[in-house]
């Protein structure tokens, strides 16, 4: 009896301490996030300026807060809009109502303004066990490979996209344009902008095509980006044609409640090139008649209103310029975007929020470093750089300038390639 008695005692200290464990460390979590009034005030600035710019620019959204959360925000359209797109597996419209975290939003996005957004060795090699818990996910039947218990044939598949060191740097390009393939603004952006580079932005499906793909630039210099996967026909291909485009694999950010699409990944690796962002083609105007290509049923196309919420986030966030029918006019001006002061002064709370590496620094570039120094690296050729892209390059040769958090993809096949221009 006094055996059991014992042991009643022993497991109720034990309980108590473990509860007494877990309550401190909340009490930890909290203070270790708290925010000054500082912060405070920067993220209310944020959002208000926020919120005067969605009225002004919006097209008719209005973005809506609740007390004093200065992170949520609702983008609404107004009542009389009639959503056209359905939810393939439920058959439910789109909403008119959009939630979206701009704490979360300021923070991830000032990171991919600050890192590479192209897959390299460097990257691999820099990660813990790189190769045998992610190298294999980027090869197509990877899991076949054994976690890449042969690093060597790995290494074969993906070598033909493999840089060792990131081949573009954040700030090489001043201003670039993306542009959804099929709409007739690529024109005049060739017309009016003398083009210094050009990228296309693949699916698995157009991957799969690099030979017919080639064929849509007719300098064959244009840098071709994949989405996905290596496949050994890609492989076979860029051998056999052959294909002297440069051909890449892309490693981007997890975006959370973010537009779908090609379109957004086309958007993040530019943001990680460029000065500033235009963008064309892959958004709606209120009382859009029908479907077009990009948002096409026969393609299962993906929330278009949601996809303009967001981008008119992005816009008021002063990461990109948006160019549509009722936006035609390229000299238009973006009214009341929050400055580059305040912008930055929000990013420090959200970073201390969702504990980011080096959250509360106000350097601007404090997060270009992350993973581990490299063991042997030469120096980065900055020749014919922008003077923004040398500075950048100074304070990052430390260290890795790669994607912030766990590496993070999306698998499923999407339904358009997006291609990016850019002028340095």
């Amino acid at each position: 009896m006094r055996l059991l008695q014992l042991g009643f005692f022993l497991a109720l200290a034990s309980g108590l301490s473990a509860l007494l464990i877990y309550i401190a460390g909340v009490s930890d979590l909290y203070t270790t996030t708290k925010l000054s009034d500082q912060d405070l005030e920067a993220l209310q600035s944020l959002q208000n300026g926020f919120k005067k710019c969605v009225s002004k620019n919006g097209l008719g959204l209005q973005a809506v807060t609740k007390g004093s959360d200065y992170c949520q925000v609702t983008l609404n359209f107004p009542t009389d809009t009639v959503p056209k797109w359905k939810d393939p597996k439920t058959g439910q419209l789109e909403g008119l109502s959009f939630e979206f975290n701009l704490c979360e939003a300021v923070a991830t996005w000032e990171q991919v303004r600050n890192s590479t957004t192209i897959l390299t060795r460097e990257f691999i090699d820099a990660l813990p066990n790189g190769w045998e818990d992610y190298a294999w996910r980027r090869i197509n039947k990877g899991v076949l490979l054994n976690r890449c218990e042969n690093k060597t044939l790995c290494l074969e598949k993906l070598s033909l996209v493999l840089p060792k060191t990131p081949p573009y740097v954040p700030k090489q390009f001043d201003r670039c344009a993306v542009i959804e393939k099929m709409v007739p603004q690529l024109r005049i952006i060739q017309s009016l902008w003398e083009r210094k580079g050009s990228f296309r932005l693949l699916n698995r499906g157009s991957a799969k095509a690099l030979d017919k793909v080639i064929e849509l630039d007719e300098t064959r210099k244009e840098v071709l980006i994949i989405k996905t996967t290596i496949h050994d026909i890609m492989n076979k291909m860029i051998q056999e044609v052959p294909i002297n485009n440069p051909v890449y694999l892309m490693l981007g950010a997890s975006f959370g409640s973010a537009a779908k699409g090609t379109g957004l990944k086309a958007l993040e690796f530019a943001l990680s090139i460029c000065e500033s962002v235009d963008m064309y083609g892959f958004t709606v105007d209120p009382g859009y008649k029908e479907w077009t290509r990009y948002f096409s049923e026969s393609r299962q196309g993906h929330t278009p209103l949601h996809g303009r919420a967001y981008y008119q986030m992005m816009e008021c966030l002063g990461l990109v310029k948006i160019h549509s029918p009722m936006r035609a006019d390229p000299s238009r001006v973006v009214h009341s975007v929050p400055s580059h002061s305040t912008i930055t002064a929000a990013r420090i709370a959200p970073e201390k929020l969702l504990r980011r590496v080096g959250a509360g620094s106000e350097d601007p570039l404090h997060a270009c470093s992350i993973r581990k120094k490299p063991a042997k690296r030469e120096p980065a050729d900055v020749s014919g750089l922008r003077k923004a892209a040398v500075d950048h390059q100074k304070h990052c040769q430390r260290g890795n300038h790669v994607p912030f958090g766990a590496p993070s993809w999306t698998w499923s096949t999407l339904h358009s390639a997006s291609r990016l221009t850019g002028k340095n």
